[in-house]
């Protein structure tokens, strides 16, 4: 494979090679979080200038494995593009594809098992407005019932137009959806909904009332977290980085 300055394969574009980069930290640090689900569960991205084009994780490797240049690029339906010596869980993909099929800001999309938000997930009330974490979900958050493991095209439309505009949705009995306008801000949403179920269910451990915050003030907090509307993780990305390439840099390869 003949390979541009820096390590880069020299048939993919620079601006390619910095999601792909991005999107193998993405799966690293998912990994240092323990939200890995042995070889299953996926994180796509959109390739730049490439619409209907999307990079997902080789099957059959861990996230700790993923590295900008076996990340595969295939198509809406699941197809490879191009040559490639790895595989793909086609099915795995269902749910990403949908999404994004449905929300052209949907440059990445997060589906993981991770175990806070299974939990939450299978609780009638789910996510509660009882942390600051949770308060970036206030009204922010869909959710939709478990059906089974095989994905129909009709439960495909369910779950999209309940998801709507909403950057996250905890799928009842199985697991987390979130989407990011970067893999930056997919990554910190999922950090902060994965941390607010935590507080819920160490909580849930505990006897007492709880202490909720009026409506008001939960939708001023959401308001305040949510700024001017630009894309979440700007600042916390960097500073991720620093600490996976401290760790670890092969990702990045």
């Amino acid at each position: 494979m003949s390979l541009s300055s820096g390590g880069r394969p020299a048939a993919i574009s620079q601006v390619e090679w910095q999601v792909r980069q991005d999107l193998a930290a993405c799966y690293r640090l998912c990994a240092l979080k323990h939200w890995d689900d042995l070889i299953y569960t996926h994180i796509s991205a959109s390739v730049p200038g490439e619409p209907g084009h999307y990079l997902l994780n080789p099957f059959g490797y861990r996230f700790d494995e993923v590295c900008a240049s076996n990340l595969v690029k295939i198509d809406a339906q699941g197809r490879i593009v191009g040559d490639s010596p790895y595989q793909v869980n086609v099915s795995g993909f269902a749910i990403h594809g949908a999404v994004h099929a449905a929300r052209a800001d949907a440059v990445c999309v997060m589906h993981l098992h991770n175990t806070h938000a299974v939990a939450i997930g299978i609780q009638a009330d789910g996510l509660l407005p009882i942390s600051q974490h949770a308060l970036r979900f206030y009204e922010q958050i869909a959710y939709h019932d478990y059906e089974g493991l095989a994905l129909s095209a009709s439960e495909q439309n369910r779950m999209v137009e309940k998801l709507g505009k909403l950057p996250a949705m905890l799928l009842r009995n199985h697991g987390s959806l979130v989407c990011g306008r970067t893999i930056a801000e997919a990554y910190v949403l999922m950090d902060t909904l994965d941390k607010a179920c935590e507080i819920q269910l160490q909580l849930s451990s505990g006897s007492g009332r709880l202490t909720l915050p009026s409506q008001a003030i939960c939708r001023k907090t959401r308001d305040q977290l949510l700024g001017d509307g630009s894309p979440e993780g700007v600042l916390e990305w960097p500073a991720l980085l620093r600490k996976l390439d401290a760790i670890d840099p092969s990702y990045r390869q």
